[in-house]
């Protein structure tokens, strides 16, 4: 596994985003989230996987609820080297409530402290320095070690991370070959920084995962316009080269493409799994090295099905 220090934190490249677990809107139904869900948290932290990222809104706290019992059940060694991140979604992210709705996700997580306590999204009417308030005092009072946000732009990112005065140390965006742009920005300011990029959807809700990507078209993803027919066609070069190397690599497709997300430097990528296998094979992505030049070809392909996406 491979693992990066990002301010005194040690997390794992391939972390495990859980917002799968416990929602309706994934349609894995009762007994994924009772019994599968939770093994998966243990099966990955005997892999070595130790990102764990979940979000009070995932399934309305249930998610942070899953995880618990899945740490609980990986006993007291392995759960002590999970890094444990949930997010704030900030309707009202006055200091407050931010303090209250922290301490109510670290009693659902069942954890001393959340390691990484997230804004969710950007809140353009709360000012900065009002967020920025709630995030301090939600580290001073131990409920959280650090802090970091969730789909901002660099400016918001920078701006939120003054007001604190203190390292807002990560930044979760979506993040993809199929959604390549935090490359530009978010990824060279987190090498220069000494931050974090988190990548959720890095396999872009499963059309790097699957050979017929057309044949997903289920649950969530009904909704998603990746999955549109008009999409799928312009995405073929892209899904070409994908398959290509990985064929070179004797590697899954989904593996070239979470290889290509955290080959960025200072970036974690946190696939969902649906089985055992399927997260086994996530976290091997971790020791795939892609060569400069299918890096190049890998990046250009993505680069034009996101321009032809923005048209």
């Amino acid at each position: 596994m491979k693992y990066l220090e990002i301010d005194g934190v040690r997390v794992s490249a391939i972390g495990l985003g859980t917002w799968q677990f416990g929602s309706r809107e994934w349609g894995y139904g009762d007994a994924y989230a009772a019994h599968q869900a939770p093994a998966l948290v243990r099966r990955a932290l005997e892999l070595g996987v130790t990102l764990i990222d979940t979000a009070e809104m995932y399934a309305f706290g249930e998610s942070e609820r899953i995880v618990a019992r899945g740490l609980a059940a990986s006993g007291p060694d392995l759960a002590a080297g999970a890094f444990v991140a949930t997010k704030l979604f900030p309707i009202l992210p006055l200091p407050s409530i931010v303090a209250t709705r922290a301490a109510g996700s670290r009693d659902r997580l069942e954890v001393a402290a959340i390691d990484l306590y997230q804004l969710h999204w950007p809140n353009p009417i709360v000012p900065a320095r009002t967020q920025a308030a709630g995030l301090r005092r939600v580290l001073d009072a131990g409920i959280a070690r650090h802090v970091g946000v969730s789909n901002y732009g660099l400016g918001r990112w920078r701006a939120l991370e003054a007001a604190l005065r203190r390292p807002i140390i990560s930044n979760q965006v979506r993040f993809s070959l199929a959604s390549p742009s935090p490359r530009w920005d978010l990824v060279p300011y987190a090498a220069e920084r000494g931050r974090l990029v988190i990548a959720y959807s890095p396999l872009a809700q499963g059309l790097f995962a699957a050979d017929d990507p057309a044949g997903r078209r289920s649950g969530i993803r009904r909704m998603n316009p990746l999955f549109r027919d008009a999409a799928l066609h312009r995405a073929r070069p892209l899904l070409a080269a994908v398959r290509e190397i990985a064929a070179a690599h004797r590697a899954t497709p989904a593996q070239v493409a979470l290889a290509w997300v955290i080959a960025h430097p200072n970036t974690a990528a946190i696939p969902g799994a649906r089985s055992l296998e399927q997260l086994e094979q996530n976290a091997a992505a971790a020791d795939l090295v892609l060569t400069p030049d299918e890096r190049v070809w890998l990046t250009g392909e993505a680069e034009r099905f996101d321009a032809a996406q923005r048209l």
